[in-house]
């Protein structure tokens, strides 16, 4: 069994994408890894080239900014991305995911385990998304808690809407856990950093005056929802070890803030079901 890294990256140091660290969370894991570098208003191309590793393949792209409706951009340089993979299984992070250490072995045994039987057609993974600093987690339903991050190569698997998941025909992948946990950073950055970065991707889903118009408004906030974050007690992948600092003292105010008591959908969901009514899931686990 061999493996290939797949992803796509533009403008990582301008927005402060740890692409160097989620790049090489990958390599222990992978044969391969494929790296869609795009047209970049910044040193990110040069970055990606001093990767020390002759794992690493990097193709370079235009991006076509006629595909900004609907993120189809960011599933098409996927595709780039995945249709130049060469192994049996495909994993993919993007440019602010980072596989902890830890995983590395449960995730090779999953993969190996999983490659004799064709049902299987990805692998899950479970998320921790950091919201606002380092150190405190986003915990509200807008969050998805599982998403795909390996795929059968050479079956017709193609990124879905703007690349958060994947499918096969149209239709969700029939998948298996794979017993790992991915670590996104995406909302991770100081406050100007995090409002340039979320600026920049509204241009692939919304109209230009839309967005001048929500990031112009008074009531605008960046870090707006700070009801549904708690604090994260674990163990950062030591090759974040270099970014992840003290708690944000402004993070840690807003903490203190919170209300306390949990909403009755929240209270029914978390203490008496253990699962969240309605939750959007772009798989089929078996």
């Amino acid at each position: 069994m061999k493996v290939s890294g797949f992803t796509f990256v533009r403008d990582a140091v301008k927005y402060g994408y740890p692409v160097v660290e989620s790049i090489q969370s990958m390599l222990p894991i992978c044969d391969e890894v494929v790296v869609v570098v795009g047209n970049s208003s910044d040193d990110t191309l040069e970055m990606i080239h001093g990767i020390n590793s002759d794992k690493i393949r990097i193709i370079e792209t235009i991006w076509d900014e006629s595909l900004r409706e609907g993120g189809k951009i960011l599933a098409q340089q996927t595709d780039i991305a995945l249709s130049n993979c060469l192994y049996d299984w495909c994993f993919y992070l993007q440019a602010d995911e980072v596989l902890h250490e830890k995983f590395y072995q449960p995730l090779r045994s999953s993969m190996e385990k999983n490659i004799g039987d064709h049902r299987v057609q990805g692998l899950l993974f479970d998320y921790v998304h950091f919201y606002g600093s380092y150190w405190t987690v986003g915990t509200g339903r807008q969050w998805y808690r599982k998403e795909i991050r390996v795929v059968r190569n050479n079956i017709g698997v193609r990124s879905f809407r703007d690349a958060q998941g994947f499918r096969l025909n149209g239709n969700k992948l029939q998948v298996k856990h794979s017993g790992a946990q991915i670590f996104h950073y995406g909302w991770a950055k100081p406050q100007d950093q995090m409002t340039a970065k979320q600026k920049n991707l509204d241009r692939f889903w919304h109209r230009d005056d839309d967005i001048e118009k929500k990031y112009l408004s008074p009531e605008f906030k960046i870090f707006g929802d700070i009801e549904n974050i708690s604090m994260f007690n674990g163990t950062h992948p030591m090759l974040m070890n270099s970014r992840v600092g003290e708690l944000d003292p402004n993070i840690e105010r807003l903490l203190n803030q919170r209300k306390k008591r949990k909403s009755i959908l929240k209270l029914i969901e978390e203490d008496i079901l253990h699962t969240r009514i309605g939750e959007y899931k772009n798989y089929k686990l078996i």
